[in-house]
């Protein structure tokens, strides 16, 4: 079976397709940008939990002397109590800003109208990540325990195997990015070189260390939906003008909302009710992945679309596991 389908995908069509989108990829003269969030969309955990839990684990308990020259922090169940509460008004303070963004009345799509929204929701993760350093929770962490902890992380089926591929074929020009929320770099790093992957471009914010050790401080590049466009566009400022470069962006949350609807092709991965209702609120269409393609593509054969891959227009695609992605980009 897999001799036939490889036979059959090798013969010519006597029209063009739009998918895979690499099929009509001339290297020498297109160029593929894959962007990427990290949690939850990698993921199968949220970052900021697998931090908290190495905090707790490794802080002294409330009877120990900690060792000399080590940076001084909470015991573990001082950790374990703070981080539960920062958790718990993190939630409900999420949701209340989610309600009130939200016009009361479905609007057209319209980039600028959900950019100055998701404005008061990139104000709100800023004072909530300052809440977390101002708390000193983060002191003390090891950098070692963070790369263990990277090399261990579980990641969603697939999306080692998709970045894999995309990066090790030659025949493709393409540059892959992850932008994320995370607080340490770091642990994005060492998890996907444990996967055999140093060749994508991190931009995360990265944990301040004193001998190994975090000194509570994070260097802030990207902790908001704000933070995350400004990136994406300065990355996509950047490219070389010489060339057609196609942008695909693959996110799960309200935080990559405005990259989504603005890359010429923005993907959905996970099940985000916060993303669907806010995107549904302001325009935003969400289209499953294939039966999207299959439209397209008769609309392409028939006349009736120039399928071009243009951004803003206020449609998403759903995708229900990267193997979709896998599938759209790269073929069988």
């Amino acid at each position: 079976m897999k001799l036939e389908i490889e036979f059959f995908y090798s013969q010519p069509l006597t029209q063009p397709t739009i998918a895979p989108l690499t099929k009509e990829h001339a290297p020498e003269q297109d160029c593929l940008m894959i962007f990427s969030d990290f949690d939850l969309t990698c993921t199968v955990v949220d970052s900021s939990a697998i931090l908290a839990e190495i905090a707790i684990v490794t802080a002294p308990k409330s009877d120990q002397n900690q060792p000399a020259g080590q940076i001084t922090g909470m015991s573990s169940a001082e950790l374990r109590n703070t981080w539960g509460q920062f958790s718990t008004q993190y939630t409900e303070e999420y949701e209340q800003c989610i309600e009130s963004i939200l016009p009361s009345e479905k609007v057209e799509f319209n980039y600028e109208t959900l950019y100055k929204a998701l404005e008061q929701l990139s104000d709100f993760e800023k004072r909530a990540n300052s809440r977390v350093i101002e708390s000193g929770v983060l002191k003390g962490l090891n950098l070692e325990d963070i790369k263990r902890a990277g090399e261990r992380l579980i990641l969603q089926d697939g999306c080692i195997n998709f970045f894999q591929k995309i990066t090790q074929n030659r025949s493709i020009n393409a540059n892959v990015h992850v932008l994320s929320y995370c607080w340490c770099g770091d642990l994005i790093r060492t998890a996907f070189s444990s996967g055999g992957l140093d060749a994508l471009s991190i931009h995360a914010n990265e944990f301040s260390f004193a001998e190994s050790l975090s000194t509570g401080e994070i260097v802030w590049k990207v902790q908001s939906p704000i933070d995350k466009i400004q990136s994406f566009d300065d990355i996509l400022q950047d490219c070389s003008s010489d060339r057609k470069n196609l942008s695909v962006y693959i996110g799960d949350s309200v935080g990559d909302l405005l990259c989504l609807v603005k890359a010429d092709i923005g993907i959905v991965v996970g099940s985000s009710s916060s993303l669907r209702r806010v995107g549904s609120k302001y325009g935003v269409s969400f289209v499953p992945l294939f039966p999207g393609m299959v439209k397209k593509q008769k609309e392409f054969a028939e006349g009736r679309s120039p399928c071009i891959w243009k951004g803003q227009s206020g449609i998403l695609y759903t995708a229900s596991s990267w193997d979709d992605i896998h599938a759209f980009i790269l073929g069988l």
